[in-house]
């Protein structure tokens, strides 16, 4: 499980990172040529989207390579990076396999069986 898990959550993030570069080169432009907004749609929230660009795919990738040894931290960094990634951009066309592949990959390593080391994890 913690394999599929790691798996899941690279390739979840690699997703996450091509619809991070659309989200923030999209505010950029709404930003700098006000007509794009006008024309194609507003973004409500500039400020989020930018952030959820940033930290959604970081958290999945990280997440992703951690599972592997620690399963409980990994599969808590890929569940944020899966929620913020809803949060930010919603569930539709693009964002639902990186979504799907973050949180399956979070809750397979959560569910991973034994602990990873005899001590407390925090």
């Amino acid at each position: 499980m913690r394999n599929a898990a790691l798996v899941l959550g690279i390739i979840g993030g690699l997703i996450a990172l091509i619809v991070g570069f659309f989200g923030y080169g999209y505010t950029e432009v709404v930003r700098s040529h006000a007509e794009v907004g006008e024309m194609f749609g507003e973004v409500q929230n500039p400020e989020l989207i930018r952030l959820a660009s940033f930290l959604s795919p970081l958290l999945a990738i990280a997440g992703g390579a951690m599972a592997k040894i620690r399963a409980l931290w990994g599969g808590v960094l890929m569940l944020l990076g899966g929620g913020l990634m809803y949060y930010a951009f919603g569930f539709g066309v693009f964002t639902m396999f990186p979504i799907g592949f973050c949180l399956v990959g979070g809750l397979l390593a959560l569910a991973a069986g034994k602990p990873d080391e005899p001590k407390a994890h925090f």
